[in-house]
């Protein structure tokens, strides 16, 4: 089969691999689309440590079952899927609690971080365990079905986020996780929701999709908010960037006793205001990928309230990505999601 991969660090070879041998419990998918996520840009040079080479990366995708392992039984050859990015054991602890994200020994699709190395969806076939897959509904594309499992990383962070109907939110960072998390919000009730950037035709986009303030990240960013919250700051922040002064202007933008819900992960460490976040009682929490959002992901896709094209920008052939990594790599302006094809674009 033909993949995409990562030979060395800033080093995309699209060629041909030995096809993935899959296990009883596992499906072997014929993949139909695959999408770029912002970590696979920051892995591609080596800066987020977790995607040591050689690999072959990709984690939101969708395709088709083209073969079952022995032991699968409730999947059919030509059902069509996606997965979670996240493959987890059904007996460790973590997974029985309900936090399978959490889990002891858990592997995340496309990532080789040191412990582990689970080659990805940018190739023609992935396999995956049974009980990852969820089935597209009928009106939902195979690109539409590549970008569930961002929405399913916005919906977990929302979903663990203190919100209360009418509360105000602020979001740092208007990529695609930004978007999605604006939508989301919208579907959890929020009042007014702000969204904080650097680019004004990304905050542009996401006052379509449902934000009441778009704020340049050089402006008065706290005289804004205040305005937007009679004076408090607002009840819940999400950071959706990764980096020191994202997170410090999340926490700048939070009332005293709200939440900030860190969803970003570029860099290993960052500063925190500790007396701040002390004397103001406030409550900093991580969100770790997804945990059993994907069936409302994909139903809120369905019915048309979670938006997933607005940020789509190209759909390119598979062999053309390392040509397309770079183009995000290089932050091309107008660039925001792009999802890769193993067969030929009709």
């Amino acid at each position: 089969m033909k993949a995409l991969v990562l030979e060395e660090y800033n080093k995309l070879v699209y060629k041909s691999v030995p096809v993935p041998e899959f296990a009883p419990d596992e499906v072997l998918i014929e993949v139909k689309a695959c999408g770029i996520c912002g970590s696979d840009v920051h892995g591609m040079d080596g800066s987020s440590g977790r995607r040591i080479p050689p690999l072959i990366m990709g984690h939101e995708a969708s395709g088709q079952i083209a073969e079952v392992g022995a032991k699968v039984q409730v999947w059919q050859v030509g059902d069509r899927v996606t997965f979670d990015s996240t493959i987890y054991r059904l007996d460790d602890w973590y997974t029985r609690k309900g936090f399978y994200n959490l889990s002891d020994g858990r592997e995340v699709m496309g990532v080789s971080p040191g412990e582990y190395r689970r080659h990805g969806a940018f190739a023609e076939y992935v396999t995956v365990p049974q009980h990852v897959l969820y089935k597209i509904p009928d009106e939902v594309t195979y690109t539409q079905a590549a970008m569930v499992e961002p929405v399913g990383v916005a919906l977990h962070a929302v979903d663990i986020t203190p919100i209360t109907i009418n509360d105000t939110a602020v979001v740092v960072g208007a990529g695609m996780i930004g978007s999605f998390i604006i939508q989301a919000l919208r579907v959890a009730g929020c009042g007014k929701i702000a969204i904080i950037d650097l680019e004004q035709e990304r905050l542009d986009l996401a006052c379509k999709l449902g934000a009441d303030l778009g704020i340049l990240a050089q402006s008065d960013i706290s005289g804004q908010i205040k305005d937007l919250t009679g004076g408090r700051g607002a009840d819940v922040v999400f950071e959706a960037v990764g980096i020191d002064p994202t997170v410090q202007t999340a926490i700048d933008c939070v009332r005293r006793g709200g939440t900030v819900t860190l969803v970003g992960n570029i860099v290993a460490d960052v500063n925190l205001p500790l007396q701040k976040v002390v004397t103001q009682q406030l409550r900093l929490q991580g969100s770790c990928g997804i945990c059993g959002e994907y069936p409302a992901a994909l139903e809120l896709i369905e019915r048309g309230q979670i938006d997933v094209e607005a940020i789509l920008s190209v759909e390119a052939d598979l062999s053309q990505g390392a040509d397309w990594f770079q183009r995000l790599y290089n932050k091309e302006k107008g660039l925001m999601k792009v999802i890769l094809k193993p067969t030929a674009i009709e």
